[in-house]
């Protein structure tokens, strides 16, 4: 069911307010071809509500001969800003980058960062923005969950399926995503809620084990049968199973880059309004699959990039990997058991 720009613009109103943007602030508004109209339409009227200069800049798709799909985390790094230096002072010259486009990965993004710019990211259909319209409370729960990652040193997951393996963690950052941009040189996603970090270069150990069920993004599959995934020194080793497996890898294969086979991110899902069931709802060009991500008690895990986190591994291929059932502990005790929230921990 499709929403009102009325709803839609009082959630942006909300997010606006939550990222502390002041009249006369300039806002640009990254927009291509993909860009949803609604949702660029309803942000330039909250945008000037404020009293904040709107500026849209319009750039040209790039990647679509080399990307198997056109989901825009199918192919990562190279985005339209890339050698466009006029475009990057531009964004680098805004208080506040409303990223209705992609920018994730991109060397780019990190420079408008650096620069003291905040880059809020918002691509999934109007209606997935309202349900989960950031709240106060939601980066509460994420900050609240963030210190207790800062505070381990070793991650292990397991589930009844066959999932045991550990990450060290204390070398990158924390990725908290609660859905707005309230400081300078912050980035996010709306929506979101969702907490991960990235594993010590070379310690992730051990057999992840996906089960009927679980899910793979960009591809935006439930999968059907389990998928053995087996961890050695930080990278996927093997992948077994049936046909599922065998599509797996022959897209991981295609960036003719062992890099993709890096494990990235980890975490776990805090967002209670984020739904398992709803991208099977959705034709898979309509949506990035950020339910599934952010949903409350999942593991996400993904393989690829880590130069979102100051890495130096930019390989194209990202696969991120919620998983459902999974119990998460951080040094032991448990922040997800068997797939629900341990909030009280």
């Amino acid at each position: 069911m499709p929403v009102s720009d009325f709803e839609l613009i009082q959630s942006w109103r909300q997010v606006l307010d939550l990222s502390g943007l002041a009249a006369g602030q300039s806002v640009a508004l990254l927009t291509s071809q993909g860009t949803n109209e609604q949702t660029l339409r309803c942000a330039i009227i909250a945008v000037q509500e404020k009293g904040a200069i709107a500026n849209r800049l319009d750039l040209q798709p790039v990647n679509g001969a080399a990307s198997f799909s056109r989901d825009p985390l199918a192919f990562v790094g190279t985005t339209p800003l890339t050698n466009n230096r006029a475009a990057v002072e531009m964004l680098k010259a805004s208080d506040m980058v409303l990223d209705l486009m992609t920018l994730l990965f991109s060397a780019e993004q990190h420079e408008i960062l650096a620069a003291g710019g905040r880059i809020l990211l918002a691509v999934e259909p109007p209606e997935v923005l309202v349900r989960m319209t950031p709240t106060a409370q939601d980066r509460e729960r994420v900050l609240a969950a963030s210190r207790k990652l800062q505070a381990a040193k070793v991650m292990r997951v397991t589930s009844h399926a066959g999932t045991d393996a550990s990450f060290a963690l204390g070398d990158y950052p924390m990725l908290e995503e609660y859905g707005f941009v309230d400081r300078p040189g912050r980035w996010d996603h709306w929506p979101s809620g969702f907490l991960a970090t990235w594993s010590n270069e070379g310690s992730a150990e051990g057999t992840i084990v996906l089960a009927p069920g679980d899910i793979l993004l960009p591809q935006k599959n439930y999968l059907t049968a389990p998928v053995t995934c087996h961890l050695e020194k930080g990278y996927v080793r093997a992948i077994e199973g049936g046909f599922e497996a065998d599509h797996l890898r022959d897209y991981m294969d295609s960036f003719n880059d062992p890099e993709v086979y890096a494990v990235s991110h980890i975490g776990w899902g805090l967002q209670h309004r984020a739904h398992w069931s709803v991208m099977g709802f959705y034709d898979r060009e309509a949506s990035i699959g950020m339910d599934p991500r952010a949903c409350a008690g999942n593991f996400l895990w993904s393989t690829g990039p880590n130069n979102e986190a100051g890495g130096t591994r930019d390989t194209a291929c990202h696969i991120d990997i919620p998983m459902r059932g999974c119990t998460v502990m951080l040094d032991g005790v448990p922040v997800v058991k068997d797939g629900q929230l341990q909030e009280d921990v």
